[in-house]
């Protein structure tokens, strides 16, 4: 019988890379460029439409994390998990009470709003995407998205 992680559901043999990372907008910067270095050496170049589409997806779930999910003294976790056909980009912040919306906004923002477009490059990167609260103190925002 295969052993498998409550959490993601992978089997445990499944490559993967996690780091905890202030939450502030240079946690998030660091975020970001992590996930291109450690595709790059996972074997998914820099530039390539997956490596872009992560580091895109990363860039909004960790800046939401340090806009919405920010408790002053507490970090986020950034968790990359590589599956045959995909990657997971999971970020984990301390405020499970801040559920992302479950419906995204039909229509276009208006030019001047400063925010509400994150997730929607979200859904447009990802395969598929959500939110699950694991515990009393965290929530994980994660997003799958293609990478050969």
């Amino acid at each position: 019988m295969k052993s498998i992680d409550a959490q993601t559901g992978a089997p445990p043999n499944t490559p993967r890379f996690t780091i905890r990372l202030s939450s502030t907008g240079r946690g998030a910067r660091l975020a970001r460029r992590l996930v291109a270095q450690q595709l790059a050496a996972w074997g998914v170049p820099y530039g390539t439409e997956a490596s872009d589409a992560a580091c895109a997806v990363t860039a909004e779930l960790a800046a939401n994390a340090v806009t919405h999910g920010r408790l002053p003294g507490r970090d986020f976790r950034l968790a990359l998990l590589r599956f045959p056909g995909h990657v997971r980009v999971e970020v984990t912040d301390a405020r499970p009470e801040r559920l992302p919306p479950t419906a995204l906004p039909a229509g276009p923002r208006p030019l001047e709003a400063d925010s509400g477009r994150g997730l929607l490059l979200v859904a447009a990167y990802a395969e598929r995407w959500g939110c699950e609260v694991r515990d009393t103190c965290t929530k994980t925002v994660w997003a799958e998205i293609a990478c050969p």
